[in-house]
C-alpha cells in the first residue's frame, strides 16, 4: 500500500507554518508507518527549488506549480499511483477513485478574508468548498477550526488532528555563543511569524506603548505580504532563523506573544510552551484551545494589559514557564502521523473494496 502526500507547499516562496506542518508530518508518517505501507511526496516541477535530504522517495509531477494548480481544478489526476492521497493544504485534485485527505488548516477565508488577497479568499474558499463535499476525509488541527468551518461549508466526515514540535527545536550546547552572535539584551518580547495582517503585528507594536520599560520586540519570520504596521525603528526583524538560534531566543525571551487575528493552531504557541518561554496570545479560539490554560490569553483590545501583566508579574511568568511544557507534551508529531495512519487504512481497505 501507498500514501502519497502533496508536499508543495514546502516549496512555496514563503512556506510559513504550513510548509513546517508538510514537512515535519510527512517525515512523522514516514517514522510511523506500520508494516506494509510506503510513503510518496509529490510536487510540482521545479527548475530549482529542491526538498532537504528526505527518507523517502518524491515525485515531482509533469507540471509546474501556477499549471498543476489550474489542472488540479478542472479535475487532472496526479499520474503517480498511490492507494490514499493526502494533500496537506487545500491545493488538492479532485477525487477520482483513489480515496482522498485533505488537511484544512483554518476558516480564515471566512473569518478574516481582509487579511488575504481578493483572489486569495476566494481561491481558498472554493477549494475547501470542493474539499468538504469530495474528499473522503477532512483534516483540521484543531476543534475551532471544525466548528468554524461547519458554519460556512456543508461538512461530511472531519478528523481533529493536532501538531507537535520538532525535535530539531532543542536548546543547543552552544546557546551561549548564539545567543551573543544574535546580540540578545537581557530581557525582550519575541514573535514568530510570517508578516502579514493576520498576524496582528500592528496591533502589538501599538501595545509597546503601554509598557512602563522600553522593552525591544524581536521578531522572527519571513516577510510575507500586506502593510503589517511594523516599523523597524520599534521592531527587530530577524528573518528566519535556524532551529537552534530560534530554541535559543524562545528559551531566553521575557515572553513570546502571538497577537494574531486568527489562526488555525498556533505552531509558534505550542514550541514556546515546550521549551518554557511564557506566552501571552490572543484570544482566538484555537490559540485558546492549543493552550489549555498554559499561556495567558487576552482580547486584542487588552492586548497592552496583557503585555505589562506578563513582563512585571514574575510569579505569572513561573507558572507559565512550569505549565507550558506539560501542555505542550500533549501534542506530538509521531502521535498526529499515528492517528492519521488509522484513518488512512480505513480508507484504503474501503478503496480496495470498491475497486
Amino acid at each position: 500500500m501507498r500514501l502519497g502526500v502533496v508536499l508543495e507547499q514546502c516549496l512555496a516562496p514563503v512556506p510559513g507554518g504550513t510548509g513546517r506542518y508538510s514537512l515535519e508530518l510527512a517525515l512523522a508518517l514516514h517514522r510511523t508507518a506500520p508494516p506494509g505501507w510506503e510513503l510518496l511526496g509529490m510536487t510540482a516541477l521545479h527548475r530549482r527549488a529542491r526538498l532537504p535530504a528526505l527518507p523517502f522517495p518524491v515525485r515531482q509531477l509533469p507540471l509546474p506549480r501556477r499549471a498543476l494548480v489550474v489542472a488540479w481544478e478542472r479535475g487532472h489526476r496526479p499520474s503517480a499511483r498511490v492507494d490514499v492521497l493526502h494533500a496537506l493544504t487545500p491545493l488538492h485534485p479532485q477525487r477520482s477513485g483513489t480515496p482522498l485527505v485533505v488537511t484544512v488548516h483554518d476558516a480564515v477565508p471566512w473569518t478574516h478574508p481582509e487579511t488575504l488577497t481578493p483572489r486569495g479568499a476566494e481561491w481558498h474558499r472554493r477549494m475547501v468548498g470542493r474539499a468538504a463535499t469530495t474528499a473522503d476525509l477532512l483534516v483540521v488541527p484543531t476543534q475551532a477550526v471544525a466548528d468554524e468551518l461547519a458554519r460556512h461549508v456543508a461538512l461530511r466526515e472531519v478528523l481533529v488532528v493536532g501538531e507537535g514540535v520538532s525535535a530539531d527545536l532543542a536548546l543547543p550546547s552552544d546557546a551561549d555563543r548564539r545567543a551573543a552572535a544574535l546580540g540578545l539584551p537581557e530581557r525582550f518580547l519575541l514573535t514568530v511569524s510570517t508578516l502579514e495582517p493576520r498576524k496582528g503585528l500592528r496591533r502589538l507594536v501599538e501595545a509597546l506603548d503601554a509598557l512602563d520599560e522600553d522593552l525591544p520586540l524581536l521578531c522572527v519570520g519571513q516577510a510575507g505580504w500586506g502593510d503589517t504596521g511594523v516599523a523597524p525603528d520599534r521592531v527587530r526583524l530577524l528573518g528566519r532563523v535556524p532551529d537552534a538560534d530560534l530554541a535559543v531566543l524562545l528559551r531566553r525571551a521575557t515572553a513570546l506573544v502571538v497577537p494574531s487575528l486568527d489562526e488555525g493552531f498556533g505552531l509558534p504557541l505550542l514550541e514556546g510552551m515546550s521549551l518554557g518561554t511564557p506566552v501571552l496570545t490572543s484570544d482566538a479560539p484555537a490559540l485558546v484551545e492549543v493552550a489549555g490554560g498554559a499561556a495567558l490569553a487576552v482580547p486584542l483590545a487588552e492586548l497592552g494589559e496583557g503585555l505589562r501583566r506578563i513582563t512585571s508579574d514574575e510569579s505569572l511568568r513561573s507558572r507559565l514557564r512550569e505549565a507550558g511544557p506539560r501542555r505542550a507534551a500533549t501534542y506530538t508529531w509521531d502521535g498526529a502521523a499515528e492517528t492519521l495512519w488509522r484513518a488512512y487504512a480505513r480508507l484504503g481497505e474501503d478503496g480496495l473494496r470498491q475497486a
